[in-house]
């Protein structure tokens, strides 16, 4: 299959020099100043401008290395450093005086540690919520190897929210994200909703990668039989030219015909496009659902 080198035009942003220096001067030297990191950054965000203008960022804790080595991600992967204890206190800061509502933490991955660092996600929840006791929290994690026990810890944190993505279909997953398994991502979505029924659940996935609609409309079908609330798909772009390239850039009409997939397979809330990602727009998906919810009471 040949490779589009070149971005059709819905795949461009144009952003401009003041936007860019508005959003390091509200947001970025927070970040610097409180010592801590963010996916939008370290996985190279293609909505980083637009987020930080806006006041918002997802944190990402554990360190800057991922124990596993998916072809997809801009974060690098290494031996990962000891876990710092500051940094839940550091975060914790961070959301205080960039004064936010809505929060989503996510993390490496830490196959390296016996509970996946499922714990630091528990201090980094607890210490938000100490500081900012009115701030919701949303989570993206790993898959903790299956591990219910890890599971409950992070239930009893409390947070509103748990994202845990699948990212690409089954066939894909030897060469995009070769350390995982799907049942094992579909467990995780499952294992949560048997845990705390009316816990929201979330997933994504990207496309560009290979995939054929088919298989996109069978994840679909999958995250609504365990309950999934909340869907983003949005289009695979390479951080680097060493990551895996893009197969297909997938037009605007066929994200809305993901979203429609999505919603008729009973999936609640699907956001669907080019620069769709795991926590854009995540307090309006939940706004969202709690809307749908409330009216179907």
């Amino acid at each position: 299959m040949l490779v589009r080198t070149t971005h059709p035009p819905w795949v461009k942003k144009r952003v401009s020099g003041h936007a860019l220096i508005e959003a390091h001067q509200k947001v970025g030297s927070v970040l610097e100043r409180c010592g801590v990191r963010t996916v939008c950054a370290d996985a190279h965000c293609p909505n980083i401008l637009e987020c930080f203008k806006e006041g918002r960022a997802t944190f990402l804790i554990m360190g800057p290395h991922c124990s596993r080595h998916c072809r997809f991600c801009g974060i690098s992967s290494a031996k990962p450093s000891p876990l710092d204890p500051s940094e839940p206190d550091r975060i914790a800061e961070a959301v205080d005086i960039l004064q936010l509502d809505y929060v989503v933490i996510t993390s490496v991955t830490r196959d390296d540690l016996e509970d996946g660092g499922s714990d630091q996600f528990v201090r980094t929840i607890e210490a938000v919520k100490r500081r900012c006791p009115s701030v919701l929290v949303e989570t993206l994690i790993p898959d903790f190897m299956g591990a219910k026990e890890a599971l409950e810890r992070l239930l009893e944190a409390g947070p509103v929210v748990v994202n845990h993505n699948v990212e690409t279909v089954p066939r894909l997953y030897s060469q995009v994200r070769p350390e995982a398994d799907f049942e094992r991502s579909v467990g995780v979505l499952q294992s949560l909703k048997d845990l705390c029924p009316k816990l929201v659940t979330k997933s994504g996935l990207m496309v560009g990668l290979g995939e054929e609609d088919e298989e996109v409309k069978e994840v679909l079908t999958v995250l609504a039989e365990v309950f999934c609330d909340i869907v983003t798909i949005g289009q695979y772009l390479p951080p680097s030219p060493a990551h895996l390239p893009v197969e297909r850039y997938v037009e605007p009409e066929r994200f809305k015909e993901y979203a429609r997939m999505a919603e008729k397979s009973g999936i609640p809330v699907a956001f669907s496009g080019c620069f769709v990602r795991s926590s854009w727009g995540a307090a309006e998906a939940y706004q969202k659902l709690l809307e749908i919810r409330s009216q179907s009471e």
